[in-house]
C-alpha cells in the first residue's frame, strides 16, 4: 500500500517524471550540495529517483518528493528509508531531506519531516528513526532538533565519503515515538 502524507501546505508523494528536471537542478547547485562530496550529474539524479521509486515499490513508503499545494510546485523531497548495511549503526530507518534553495527558511522540511515521522511511529509502528548529517551541516542539525531529536554523543565517519575529506566525520541523531508526542 503506498503512503502520501499530507500537510497543511505539503504533498509528500511518489515520484512522477516530471521531477527529474527539477531534482536533477536541485543535484547541481552547489548551495544545495554544499555538505554533498559532489554534485550529481542528471545520469545521477535520476538513478537516485529510480532507486526511490523502487524502494516505494518494495515498502510503500520512501523519500517523498514534496509538492506545494498553493500552486504544485515540486520543492524537493522528505521522507523515511532504510539505512544501507554499509553504516555503523544499521539496521535502523532515516529521516532525510533535500530542498531547493528557493525553499528553504519557510519551514517545510520541519512541516514534511514531522509527517514523515507521524507515518513513521503511528503507521509503521518504528520504535526509533535516525538520522545523520556532516558535523558542519548546522542547518540540518537545526531541523533535527526542532523535530525533537537527541544528538548521540559519538560522531561516526561516513563510509562513503572519501577519506580526508571535511564532509567525513557524521554526527547521528536519534528521535522516539515518545519524544515526538511531547512536541
Amino acid at each position: 500500500m503506498l503512503i502520501e502524507p499530507k500537510t497543511e501546505r505539503l504533498q509528500l508523494r511518489n515520484w512522477r517524471d516530471s521531477d527529474r528536471a527539477p531534482f536533477a537542478g536541485m543535484n547541481a547547485d552547489p548551495q544545495v550540495m554544499e555538505y554533498f562530496p559532489a554534485l550529481l550529474s542528471r545520469a545521477e539524479s535520476d538513478a537516485g529517483i529510480d532507486r526511490q521509486l523502487a524502494h516505494f515499490e518494495k515498502y510503500g513508503w520512501g523519500f517523498w518528493a514534496v509538492e506545494r499545494l498553493e500552486d504544485g510546485a515540486f520543492i524537493g523531497f522528505v521522507g523515511i528509508k532504510n539505512v544501507t548495511d554499509d553504516m555503523p549503526f544499521a539496521p535502523a530507518v532515516e529521516i532525510g531531506w533535500r530542498l531547493g534553495v528557493k525553499y528553504w527558511g519557510h519551514g517545510y522540511a520541519t512541516e514534511a519531516a514531522r509527517a514523515a515521522l507521524q507515518v513513521a511511529f503511528e503507521q509503521l509502528k518504528l520504535p526509533e528513526v535516525v538520522s545523520f548529517t556532516p558535523l558542519t551541516n548546522l542547518r540540518s542539525q537545526a531541523v533535527m532538533e526542532r523535530l525533537g531529536m537527541q544528538r548521540d554523543p559519538d560522531t561516526f565517519e561516513h563510509p562513503l565519503v572519501p577519506v580526508g575529506s571535511l564532509l567525513r566525520k557524521h554526527c547521528l541523531y536519534r528521535i522516539t515515538p515518545k519524544a515526538l508526542n511531547r512536541r
